[in-house]
């Protein structure tokens, strides 16, 4: 069975990317290998850092410039973290300068919040809700 080991964000700046994806997100940079006129760059989770690497892909194909332009016109995350708490992300990063175009918000099982990450995406940080907290059934 395959396991995921890379995902990629597209960037418009791989420097810019990785300043706010490690000193803001608390993502650990894991690989910077020059890659010809850009970097094969990764950060990964300081808690699983042998876990799945997100490679900070540039942009430079005009495809992947409008895919990006497409999904933040239409508010669509390209990516999804999981977090612990999201009202507590939100408002650090928040207080940090990171903009939100959606603030925590429950949607059934989880709880959601979109922000901006400065790199041309929309990311969205998910927190899984305990199941009796989701359960809108009425008692038996």
């Amino acid at each position: 069975m395959p396991i995921i080991s890379t995902t990629s964000v597209y960037v418009d700046d791989q420097d810019k990317a990785l300043t706010f994806y490690t000193e803001k997100l608390g993502f650990v940079a894991k690989t910077d290998v020059t890659a010809g006129e850009y970097r094969w760059l990764t950060v990964v989770s300081d808690v699983f850092p042998d876990g799945v690497e997100l490679v900070l892909e540039p942009d430079a194909h005009p495809a992947a410039k409008t895919f990006k332009a497409a999904l933040v016109s239409d508010g669509i995350p390209f990516n999804s973290f999981v977090v612990a708490d999201v009202d507590a992300i939100h408002s650090a990063l928040t207080a940090q300068g990171v903009e939100f175009t959606q603030p925590p918000t429950d949607m059934g099982p989880v709880r959601v919040a979109v922000l901006d990450d400065t790199c041309g995406n929309l990311i969205q940080l998910t927190e899984f809700k305990a199941e009796d907290e989701s359960d809108t059934s009425a008692p038996a």
